[in-house]
């Protein structure tokens, strides 16, 4: 990547604990890629766990490390385009001043999955904000997306903060197409943060016969109410084992999404679907998880379903929120400048917030 002597400001992740503001090299566009001026850069669940050093990001004596540092971070970025490399206007249909996103994977294009179309699996599986090898991630002024970066334009009319919650809705759509809902379900999604809380629309448009919110925070099942919750159920204080299997006639649920991060949540999904049902699993988990195995065959068959990034949904979510079907009201809460990210990072574990966005 070739560069120029301007430079740019960026929060730059170089370990566990160890994330900077620094300015550091814009960068430039080379054949076939994109550069866009970046209007703001969501802090992700994930950004927070790695931040902590997680041992999925940063290895353990069993596997090596996923991140390579030192890495801008962010992946939940929008921005203008301000530069085309040679080819890039054929390839991607974007001009200069075109609002634009980036898929969060730059997909090999060679490996198996990819080859066969599940480019969302690639086995090189560059993550913008985690390797550099894919190219730096959306926390700072400016950012290259590779010629082999899956770009999708976004229309005038969405605001800053839809645009900003593209990538999450589109995440929050794929987990809830691998619950392959039915009319007659009754479905539970557990954890109401900012994908959750996109789940539930999306849920919510699938018209299941019953959806039931599941969070700790009351101010998150309120909004998820808002959203087209039959029922939502703080574990604090109601028996979500007997409020579920009441409401299904014993059985349990349908289909359980889980979106808590916690393994809590997962034994909870066990427990509560019923025989034959589908869970599917989102959260990205800051340590392992133990359950009783038998409980998914000898006693349940389950149908157990992975939900990894959003393939093929950027399109789904943008249009979405231009048909005013999804809402980002009350799920972004605060707007934080980039320099003050130390605040943005606390902010976003705090109850009182849901999505934070940093602002360049």
């Amino acid at each position: 990547m070739s560069q120029t002597a301007e430079t740019m400001q960026a929060i730059v992740c170089h370990g566990p604990e160890d994330y900077r503001h620094e300015r550091i090299a814009r960068p430039t566009a080379g054949p076939g890629e994109v550069i866009l001026k970046i209007g703001a850069c969501g802090i992700c669940a994930s950004d927070v766990k790695c931040r902590g050093g997680a041992a999925m990001f940063w290895g353990s004596a069993s596997q090596p490390s996923w991140v390579k540092a030192p890495v801008v971070a962010g992946h939940e970025f929008f921005g203008e385009v301000v530069e085309l490399g040679t080819g890039a206007a054929e390839r991607t249909g974007l001009t200069i001043g075109d609002r634009a996103i980036a898929e969060q994977i730059v997909p090999c294009g060679e490996c198996l999955y990819c080859d066969s179309g599940h480019y969302w699996m690639c086995e090189v599986h560059n993550i913008f904000g985690f390797q550099r090898e894919a190219a730096d991630g959306g926390m700072a002024e400016y950012m290259r997306i590779p010629a082999k970066g899956r770009l999708h334009q976004i229309p005038e009319a969405l605001s800053r903060a839809e645009a900003a919650f593209i990538e999450p809705l589109a995440c929050g759509i794929h987990a809830v197409n691998r619950g392959d809902i039915q009319l007659d379900d009754t479905v539970v999604i557990a954890g109401a943060g900012p994908i959750g809380l996109a789940m539930v629309q999306v849920a919510h448009l699938k018209t299941p016969k019953k959806l039931i919110v599941i969070d700790m925070i009351d101010e998150r099942l309120e909004l998820a109410e808002r959203f087209g919750a039959d029922v939502t159920l703080n574990p604090s204080r109601d028996d979500v084992g007997a409020r579920v299997r009441e409401l299904t006639g014993g059985y349990g649920c349908d289909v359980y999404i889980e979106a808590t991060g916690s393994p809590t949540g997962v034994r909870q999904g066990l427990d509560i679907i019923r025989k034959l049902g589908r869970f599917v699993e989102f959260s990205v988990f800051g340590k392992e998880t133990s359950v009783d195995w038998s409980i998914i065959g000898d006693r349940k068959e389950l149908d157990i379903r992975g939900a990894h990034l959003s393939p093929r949904t950027f399109p789904v979510a943008i249009d979405l929120m231009q048909r005013g079907l999804v809402s980002t009201d009350g799920i972004v809460t605060h707007e934080i400048p980039m320099a003050d990210y130390e605040q943005g990072f606390r902010m976003a574990t705090a109850a009182e917030s849901i999505k934070v966005l940093l602002i360049p």
